[in-house]
């Protein structure tokens, strides 16, 4: 698959020229843009870290965020709505909607045409645009690049050999890196030793989180600890890109699971359902946030809950706050 990574790589490496000389153009807007992506398929938390932001500016700044919406079987704008279906606005967007039912939320694959209609309806004074490190089409005011501590953009290579969407020296357009999934007990050697890596492909700040999952999960009427799992067996869902540091976090709990691992975004049908729930035979089915969003309204045999999971800055979250909530100030 060599031949193919340098014939993706001339391509994307032409596109990318050409948006810097100006032969493509980039749209800029008057209110800031906060762009949160990866150079990598998947597995990154960027949904998490859109999470982040929203938290860090819901109080006093007015919030939205757009994304394309992967999965959905529809195309366009679309606002989401906390009533919405999975299937008309994706998962991931349904998922931050509910969250957070005061910030706007919109789906379009078109990222210019969708960031204009929020600012010209609903005025709002900054936007955060999930998964469009690659858009280059709009010209954001800030960069957040993702990259995961077990998978580092750095060691990795271009489609179909590796995973990155684009060469690593790209991550040049990056105003801030923060490496994730890293675990809790890094040490600053490492972290050190990381930072120097980032640092021979972009001069942007680098910052580490982990992973922190909820101490309870959650029904669509219920919640409970976390730790009433250890009393039994459960069955663990997923369909997410990279489930392990979740299961390795459930099994660090003790706690005993059966696990069903589907792809990302995984669209689960009636033969997929039915055996999950076979599998479940009435015990308690966990997933993970996003997931629960295209499970809910199809799971009725057995009680299924999701297990909430956040962004946790290991060092240095106050300069990153500082950088982030600069953008405030240009609103």
């Amino acid at each position: 698959m060599f031949p193919f990574a340098i014939l993706y790589d001339g391509i994307t490496r032409l596109r990318n020229w050409l948006y810097d000389i100006g032969w493509l153009s980039s749209t800029s807007f008057a209110s800031p843009v906060i762009c949160v992506g990866n150079l990598s398929v998947g597995g990154t938390g960027k949904s998490p870290m859109v999470e982040y932001l929203v938290r860090l500016f819901e109080a006093g700044t007015d919030v939205a965020v757009l994304s394309r919406g992967y999965g959905r079987t529809t195309s366009g704008f679309l606002w989401v709505e906390e009533d919405a279906d999975t299937s008309q606005v994706g998962d991931e967007p349904l998922q931050i909607k509910k969250k957070f039912p005061s910030i706007t939320m919109a789906v379009c694959e078109n990222r210019v045409l969708g960031a204009q209609e929020i600012f010209s309806s609903n005025h709002r004074n900054l936007l955060i645009l999930d998964d469009a490190f690659q858009h280059r089409r709009i010209n954001p005011s800030f960069s957040i690049l993702l990259t995961a501590f077990q998978d580092p953009y750095y060691q990795d290579y271009l489609l179909p050999t590796g995973n990155l969407r684009e060469h690593r020296g790209n991550a040049k357009r990056a105003d801030a890196v923060v490496v994730t999934k890293c675990p809790e007990d890094i040490s600053p050697q490492a972290m050190d030793g990381i930072t120097d890596k980032i640092s021979k492909t972009t001069q942007a700040p680098v910052f580490f989180a982990t992973l922190r999952y909820a101490s309870h999960i959650f029904s669509e009427e219920q919640e409970k600890p976390l730790n009433t799992l250890r009393d039994t067996e459960f069955l663990l869902v997923t369909g997410i890109a990279n489930p392990q540091p979740l299961v390795n976090f459930l099994h660090a709990q003790g706690m005993r699971f059966q696990h069903m691992a589907f792809g990302d975004h995984h669209n689960f049908t009636v033969a997929d359902i039915e055996r999950i729930e076979e599998s479940a035979d009435g015990k308690i089915i966990l997933t993970t946030e996003k997931d629960f969003m295209r499970l809910a309204p199809r799971i009725s045999d057995a009680p299924l809950f999701y297990l909430p999971v956040a962004h946790a800055f290991i060092r240095a979250e106050k300069q990153f706050q500082e950088l982030v909530l600069g953008q405030r100030k240009k609103a």
